[in-house]
């Protein structure tokens, strides 16, 4: 076979194997464009790309978890809530005296406990998770409204919100742009630099692994068209950022997420074993997987993202509302869809479930601009949920999956 019959090949399984997520992202690009046009460019200002990143995060770390939940076949309603008391919890004990560090650990250790909690309900004692989550999504309402008497709990100091709105800059390392005066926050240009370095260092081991199995790689061709277009969506991002406030701290801490849940899934046994289970969990269990075992696990998994998530929109808020958390487990559910992860579970991934959660978000911020009423942009929103699922069950048809 021919090298331009081989590339060709590779280009056509490319596009067959990632058809989900690479629409997706196309339809990101275009919501992006079309709202830029209906705004008059707003929506792809600075200071708007930031607040897109800080008015979402929590739900975008909700979606790591929850991918990680539908891909075993599950689903979790009681996330939002579950926010809703970490939140209260957390507040109350950087109230009481405990530093930030101590705050957000602990935060997260509660968040474990609730996954333990659910999880042991859910893979041991057989219960559907549909209805564990749902008495959970109860429970912890209830037992928000309890520990804050129904009132809000407003922080002692301002220090708390920075973990959501705060921004990372070395001191001194900024200035006015040359020409128009714009301040530059350079932490920004160095951060996303040693990304973009990073990222074609992880790129290249993996082909050399890749070829060292004899697996099929993309051409040098393709690999390098893959990296300019990384490289140049690192560099837009980086430079809206740098020219508003800086790198804000919460995109660290999603990005930290990403990576590490992204690594997690794709290069260890317990990736595996969590996409095994949720393709079949019968034949795994036959293949000597503990399915129950793991199926606890990505259920604590998501009990931990969750104290996170909850810390994090405590501090978007600046304070710990007792009827935080309302529909949180929706927009993380169907950014999960939106991203490509299957109804039927054993599909899926973390960065189709951001690309998902920036899909709503991008749609819910460029209709916000443009004045829409909350109750049309649920129309939107149910809307592109319906016609993400159909597009799920068509690939799958087409593929002969089923």
């Amino acid at each position: 076979m021919s090298e331009i019959a081989v590339k060709r090949q590779t280009l056509r399984s490319v596009l067959s194997a990632n058809i989900r997520n690479y629409s997706m992202v196309i339809i990101l690009a275009l919501i992006m464009i079309v709202f830029g046009f209906l705004t008059n460019g707003i929506n792809l200002n600075s200071r708007n790309i930031t607040n897109i990143f800080i008015q979402n995060s929590y739900i975008l770390l909700l979606a790591v978890g929850m991918v990680q939940v539908i891909i075993i076949g599950n689903i979790d309603l009681s996330v939002g809530r579950v926010c809703a008391f970490v939140g209260a919890i957390s507040a109350m004990m950087y109230n009481a005296g405990l530093g930030m560090t101590l705050t957000v650990i602990l935060s997260i250790c509660v968040g474990l406990g609730v996954g333990v909690f659910q999880g042991v309900w859910i893979a041991f004692l057989k219960i559907p998770a549909f209805i564990v989550t749902l008495a959970g999504m109860l429970l912890f309402r209830g037992l928000t409204y309890i520990i804050t008497n129904v009132t809000p709990i407003a922080l002692r100091d301002d220090h708390f919100k920075q973990i959501a709105s705060g921004m990372v800059n070395i001191p001194g390392f900024s200035g006015p742009l040359p020409g128009n005066g714009i301040e530059v926050y350079y932490t920004a240009l160095l951060a996303g630099a040693v990304l973009f370095i990073l990222y074609i260092v992880m790129e290249l081991r993996n082909r050399n692994k890749k070829l060292r199995n004899k697996f099929e790689v993309l051409s040098p061709a393709m690999m390098v068209g893959k990296i300019a277009l990384i490289g140049v969506l690192i560099a837009a991002l980086c430079w809206k950022f740098a020219t508003y406030r800086g790198i804000p701290t919460v995109a660290i801490l999603l990005l930290v997420t990403i990576v590490v849940f992204s690594f997690i899934m794709k290069n260890t046994i317990l990736g595996r074993y969590i996409y095994a289970v949720g393709g079949n969990a019968r034949s795994a269990k036959l293949s000597g997987i503990n399915s129950e075992r793991i199926v606890f696990i990505v259920h604590v998994i998501m009990g931990g993202l969750c104290g996170l998530a909850g810390v994090v929109f405590t501090g978007y808020m600046n304070s710990a509302l007792p009827q935080a958390g309302e529909n949180f487990e929706l927009d993380a559910i169907a950014a999960c869809f939106i991203g490509g992860a299957s109804t039927s579970g054993g599909i899926g991934t973390v960065i189709g479930a951001i690309v998902g959660g920036l899909v709503m978000a991008a749609i819910n911020n460029g209709m916000s601009l443009m004045n829409f009423t909350a109750h049309s942009q649920y129309v939107v929103k149910a809307s592109v949920l319906l016609l993400a699922v159909l597009y799920d069950i068509y690939t799958r048809r087409k593929a002969g999956l089923g």
